[in-house]
Formats: structure tokens, sequence, C-alpha cells
């Protein structure tokens, strides 16, 4: 749906409630043009990235543990 500026500002809450009701997106125009889209709200929990590869992975040993392997970091001279 394509509205004017003016007529939507005189019926803002009727058409909220119809974007509500409905899910129809309206357009507001002003001067012809498009300037503004009413949208309803995307309610959908956004899925957490946190974990999705969980099922996916395996961890072999102890992943704390000292390699044994040295580092120019481990060295006293580099402080």
């Amino acid at each position: 749906m394509v509205i004017p500026a003016g007529k939507f500002k005189a019926t803002c809450l009727q058409l909220m409630d119809r974007v509500k009701r409905t899910g129809e997106e309206i357009v507001i125009t002003k001067r012809g043009q498009p300037v503004a889209r009413l949208v309803p709200v995307d309610t959908t929990t956004p899925h957490s990235t946190f974990g999705l590869l969980s099922d996916q992975t395996a961890i072999y040993g102890d992943i704390v543990e000292p390699t044994g392997e040295r580092w120019d970091a481990d060295d006293d001279d580099n402080e």
C-alpha cells in the first residue's frame, strides 16, 4: 500500500494496527516520492552463533597441557 504523508499522519494509529494485523507493508510518500516504509516487526528470535558447530568438532587430548614446544615468548631475554 502506498499512502501520502498527510493521510498517514491523520490515520497513523489505525495504519499501525493494520500492519500488525495483516503484515502488509505501507510505503509513505511525500510529493509522490517514497520517503519511509512502515513494516511489521520481526518477532522471531535470532539464532545464537554460540555452539553452532559444536556437533561438528572434536577435541583429542588435553587442550591446555603444554606441548613442549619452545616459543620466543618463553625466553626470559625478551622482557
